[in-house]
Formats: structure tokens, sequence, C-alpha cells
């Protein structure tokens, strides 16, 4: 499996291998089934001077991830295209603090790491399709999010159905990893590999040369 030193260089490989491999699916191009490691998830800034990545938007939604409010009211204000994804509430099922927080998810996975370091069953669920009823407007790009600890560090596995390369995987890597940090800090532990994985990775048509 293939291995990245950090966010920067996997988004500068990744863009090049859709344009070269990437087949056309609806307004995108598109790859199946790409899956990575990152081994310093930490080293998770865009400094890519063409792709021009905005660190402070990035942050503001780590920030609201972390509030776990699913009001898209505020950020929509950053980032127009949260618009079109709010019900008449000005609701989202996207903000992934929501979902973690849900059923307390999150304090779940800390706990059962503290108490069983060798588990399998530290995930968290962010997508569920029994609830697809309420999926008209907003539908989570991720899928399940797992921890496990290998040689005294916590390392991550990240699922996603579909994954944009260019605002999604930058600005989700960034906030996943700063979760992977928040968890490892918990449990007093250091931050291990990321792992990545997207049934469909993709470019937008308007991000094609």
């Amino acid at each position: 499996m293939q291995r990245f030193k950090n966010a920067q260089v996997a988004f500068e490989a990744l863009y090049v291998e859709i344009l070269a491999t990437g087949q056309p699916w609806q307004d995108t191009k598109a790859i199946f089934n790409r899956g990575f490691y990152l081994e310093d998830p930490l080293d998770n800034l865009i400094q890519t001077e063409w792709r021009k990545w905005n660190k402070d938007y990035a942050e503001a939604e780590w920030k609201w991830y972390e509030s776990g409010d699913p009001s898209a009211v505020k950020i929509a204000k950053r980032a127009p295209m949260w618009n079109k994804h709010m019900d008449m509430q000005g609701m989202v099922n996207s903000n992934y603090g929501y979902q973690w927080l849900r059923n307390h998810q999150l304090a779940y996975v800390i706990g059962l790491l503290r108490l069983k370091p060798d588990t399998r069953q530290a995930w968290i669920t962010l997508y569920d399709g029994k609830e697809n009823l309420k999926y008209e407007r907003d539908t989570p790009c991720t899928l399940n999010i797992g921890f496990h600890i290998e040689g005294g560090k916590l390392c991550m596995t990240v699922l996603m159905r579909s994954n944009d390369l260019w605002y999604g995987f930058c600005n989700d890597q960034y906030c996943f990893s700063l979760l992977q940090r928040k968890i490892a800090d918990e449990l007093g532990l250091d931050v291990g590999h990321y792992f990545h994985y997207a049934h469909n990775l993709h470019l937008y048509n308007d991000k094609l040369p």
C-alpha cells in the first residue's frame, strides 16, 4: 500500500494520478477504491502554491466540528457551498463533530481504547444507511473513522464513500488529523499513521487543467 510523507505530497501525487487515469463520472474525473497511508498526519498543511489552500477556513471548519452544532449558517458565510446542503432550519448532516458526539461515540471510543488497548471496536460512524431518508439535501461523505494502538501510537483509518481531492481531502485530512491528535492526547499517546480510503476519489471538472 502506498505511503506518503504528508498530506501535501499525497495531494500532489493524487492530482497527477487522477489526471492520468481518472474516468469521467458525473461532473468529475474519478478513480475508485484508492487507499494510502499518511506517515505524519500532523504535517497537515497544503502549501502547494497553485492550490492556494486556506488554513484559516480549515481551522474554522475544525472548530465547527468541535462545537457539535449541526447548524451550517455561520460556516456558510465562509464557504457558501454549505447553503445548498442546509435544510429549512439551516441544519446539515455533515458536521462531523455532531455525528461523532451523537450517542457519545467519541467518548466511547476513548474509553474503550483506554480500557482495552488491543480493541478492534474503536469505530465512529458518520454515514448511516439506516438514516437515508435524512439525506435528501446533505449526505455525509465520510463513512467511518476507526482507531487502534500500534507500537504505542494511536493510528487512524478514515473510510469515505466519496472524496473530492481539491476541497474535500485537503480540508478533511486537516480536521481528521486534529481529531487523531485530540484522542491521542486524551490517551497520553503519540500520533501514529493515518490510513485514508476513498471509494470514489475525484476532481470536479472545473479543477482540471
